[in-house]
């Protein structure tokens, strides 16, 4: 029988302690969610040795709780190539960057129960994540002070806005003797961080400060330019023989905007391509709900996200990201090998001429423009 595999035989040896925990997940992650934990990271380790173009997105509050440490060595391995996430996750990665202290708790205070004496004393509360509330306040005063600097008074995309925010993070974790996290990490690699909902943060709100008191001296941000340069990054590592692969943390507009780089390419540029090669996510939430961000890898098919011939490259694993990245992070870096850093934010004006090149050959475009090129019929 086809399904019965005499390799795949379940017969995992007796545990053994101390045991490698790529070991630990090859043997014993058998079945259910733990089989989805270690299908993701034999498949993330595939992709990486196949010189797949990997972009990843991050949702919920995920560097309050540390996570910045486990991205920062991805990116410094070459094994991830350009960013999608929540303007939160890259505002709260300035806290570590800026030496400011955020503490463990427990259950019981994750439970709110306490949150009225919380507020009384000035502690802020992400679940069971907690730091003094005067941690907010010089985190904004520092990035209100970065963002008034000359280099930024200018309309760009959210890459160059974090890539400028990197360069002044990096120079704080210097400093202070601090690991760089991911902003840092991220500007040092090279490598391009997109928010594909820039208000929606307390980096948005800090612009908007800028904004209310000059506008002249605040950053404009065009997403226009983000679409353009994500699906370039896109075009170019399928048109160089290069797969393109996604790693899904959470859903919401990270995951979509990581996405919809492909029907950007195919349904609104008109440019013949297939979809992404490998898709892996990490989520908690449902389908049936509608509650699953970009719904699962199949039903992207139908909008020609996933290249339906690559379905067999896909998993969804059930589970809390924050248990999932650190032990599919650390299995990379054992069994995969150090990749030469792409640095794509370097060569973004690069990529985005070449889709401006490949969008006006096609047929798409000449019927929207017509032979002046100017949109008149």
């Amino acid at each position: 029988m086809a399904y019965l595999d005499p390799k795949r035989r379940l017969a995992p040896p007796p545990l053994e302690s101390p045991i490698d925990v790529g070991q630990l997940i090859d043997r014993y992650f058998n079945a259910y969610n733990a089989a989805r934990l270690r299908e993701a990271c034999q498949l993330f380790v595939r992709l990486l040795d196949e010189g797949a173009t990997v972009g990843v997105s991050l949702a919920g509050a995920l560097t309050p709780a540390g996570l910045g440490a486990v991205l920062a060595p991805l990116v410094r391995a070459g094994f991830i190539d350009y960013v999608s996430s929540t303007g939160a996750n890259l505002y709260h990665d300035l806290h570590f960057a800026l030496g400011h202290p955020l503490y463990q708790s427990t259950a019981s205070v994750a439970s709110g129960a306490n949150d009225l004496d919380l507020r009384r004393e000035g502690v802020i509360r992400i679940y069971d994540v907690l730091f003094d509330q005067k941690v907010l306040l010089e985190t904004d005063d520092w990035l209100y002070r970065t963002l008034l600097r000359e280099e930024f008074r200018k309309t760009m995309g959210t890459s160059e806005l974090h890539y400028g925010v990197g360069k002044y993070a990096l120079d704080a974790c210097r400093s202070h003797g601090i690991d760089p996290g991911l902003l840092a990490t991220c500007h040092e690699y090279g490598v391009p961080i997109y928010a594909p909902s820039p208000g929606d943060s307390t980096v948005g709100m800090n612009i908007s400060a800028v904004w209310t008191a000059r506008p002249e001296a605040a950053p404009l941000i065009n997403p226009a330019i983000d679409v353009a340069e994500t699906a370039a990054i896109v075009l170019d590592a399928k048109r160089s023989g290069h797969p393109s692969g996604v790693v899904i943390f959470g859903g919401g507009a990270p995951k979509n905007f990581l996405l919809q780089t492909e029907p950007q390419l195919q349904e609104v540029l008109g440019i013949e391509e297939k979809g992404h090669d490998y898709f892996i996510q990490v989520t908690d939430a449902r389908p049936d709900t509608g509650g699953l961000s970009g719904a699962t890898p199949s039903e992207a098919v139908s909008w020609g996200k996933i290249d339906p011939s690559q379905l067999p490259n896909t998993v969804v694993c059930y589970a809390d990201t924050t248990l999932v990245m650190p032990l599919l992070a650390v299995y990379a870096l054992a069994r995969a090998k150090r990749r030469e850093p792409k640095r794509l934010y370097h060569q973004l004006p690069q990529l985005v001429e070449k889709l401006r090149v490949e969008h006006r050959r096609t047929t798409l475009y000449k019927d929207r423009w017509g032979s002046g090129g100017d949109g008149r019929q």
